[in-house]
């Protein structure tokens, strides 16, 4: 690590020199190609100012497709890898898009970090708050950019809805509501099986503790797990707790109760389909309800947001126009309930660009890792509560929760000895 330390910081130097001028392109890689991966290659490659340079995934299978895309956009091929440290060591990347499952989030950008790379990482930041603050500490320590992969913060038609609210006109804003209602797959029950060829299934798990490889755990479907991933509360409803929390103008809560447990599905999955969790900031407070068993949605959009206020409503989502596309916007609402105003201009955000200007001038991103931890921490408070059943008092200072040991056993994990743990957790 002391030799990675000194890489850097001759990185950072060499980054600073090199994108002196906005015309210099940055060179970029993508760890994680799988679906998520796949669609930010695109969007990297097709935004002026990168240059995509490498692709990492475990997966070969994964590797050939994002080799495909590459093809069908008519781009210059890349090299690719399955190990990301040829990458971190390689002093001509820039900057590095982490798309991997949960758990490689932390490790992955703290590496990353650590070796002069500016990060764009995948939501939720990490898969727990220990980690989040970890991950804070090493972009502060390294004066990385990290952006948060939470795209509302760079949408034109939610920073107008956050204005509007912000602006007073619909009275004084005392509640938030984000929701997560959606029809969701059964993914049935597999048995553990040998790990397909051209998987490098050792290198997937990374410092998580060692068990046996199954479908279900695998590919999208490590959502479900805890071991891997964080539930549907930090795959869709980090993005829709972010927008209630900047909304609400709030950090975190002091108090947080409520339920979440499977209700519907019977299948391998064992995070919750149904949650419906309140944080409460003593003048504030924020709701999370989810149903990934409803086909029909809340409000006529299956994520959205409900912001409250004394003389008014504004609800921010997606929502189907006339041809049966979906368009992002805001709805504001009067003292009666009638709607007064529906912004639907859908113009698309430009989070990517944000990041590759952030490489640049050195700022602070839209979707900052400090703003994208303390959202997160929403995400794994709400599930720390589904899984011990209590009302939590949670200490921002110390990032724990009030005198209960069992729910702080969520707050961390244990790790396996590899080259990915991070330090102090």
């Amino acid at each position: 690590m002391k030799r990675r330390y000194f890489i850097g910081a001759l990185a950072a130097a060499a980054v600073s020199h090199k994108l002196a001028s906005a015309n210099d392109r940055v060179n970029v890689a993508i760890i994680g190609v799988g679906g998520r991966g796949r669609s930010l290659l695109g969007r990297f490659v097709k935004t002026p100012g990168a240059r995509v340079t490498h692709i990492c995934d475990v997966d070969k299978a994964s590797l050939e497709r994002a080799h495909a895309v590459l093809a069908k956009l008519g781009a210059p091929e890349v090299e690719d890898t399955g190990d990301m440290r040829y990458i971190f060591d390689n002093r001509d990347v820039d900057a590095v898009v982490i798309c991997t499952p949960d758990h490689w989030h932390a490790p992955a950008t703290i590496l990353a970090c650590d070796a002069g790379k500016d990060v764009y990482v995948e939501k939720p930041v990490s898969h727990n708050i220990r980690e989040g603050r970890l991950m804070v500490d090493a972009a502060r320590r390294n004066k990385r950019v990290v952006q948060v992969g939470t795209q509302s913060r760079s949408r034109p038609s939610t920073i107008r809805a956050i204005d509007y609210i912000k602006s007073g006109k619909i009275g004084r804003v005392l509640m938030a509501k984000a929701w997560d209602i959606q029809l969701r797959d059964n993914i049935g029950h597999k048995e553990n099986a040998p790990v397909p060829p051209g998987v490098d299934y050792e290198t997937w798990l990374g410092p998580a503790p060692w068990i046996p490889f199954n479908e279900n755990r695998f590919h999208y479907k490590w959502h479900w797990h805890w071991h891997f991933g964080t539930g549907d509360a930090g795959n869709d409803g980090a993005h829709q707790i972010d927008i209630a929390r900047w909304a609400l103008s709030v950090e975190t809560p002091r108090t947080i109760s409520g339920m979440g447990r499977k209700i519907f599905f019977d299948d391998d999955q064992q995070t919750p389909d149904t949650m419906n969790v309140t944080f409460d900031y003593k003048d504030k407070s924020m709701i999370w309800e989810m149903r990934i068993w409803n086909p029909y949605g809340m409000e006529g959009v299956d994520n959205g947001v409900a912001v409250y206020g004394t003389d008014g409503m504004v609800h921010i989502g997606r929502w189907r126009d006339e041809t049966g596309e979906k368009r992002w916007g805001f709805k504001v609402f009067d003292h009666r309930g009638k709607l007064v105003l529906h912004d639907d201009a859908d113009e698309p955000d430009t989070h990517v660009e944000n990041f590759l200007e952030c490489i640049r001038t050195r700022k602070l991103p839209n979707a900052d890792i400090a703003i994208g931890h303390i959202s997160t921490v929403h995400c794994h408070l709400a599930n720390i509560v589904a899984r011990t059943g209590r009302t939590l008092h949670y200490d921002p200072g110390t990032e724990t929760v009030i005198k209960d040991p069992q729910a702080n056993l969520y707050v961390s994990r244990r790790y396996r000895t590899h080259w990915a743990t991070p330090k102090n957790v």
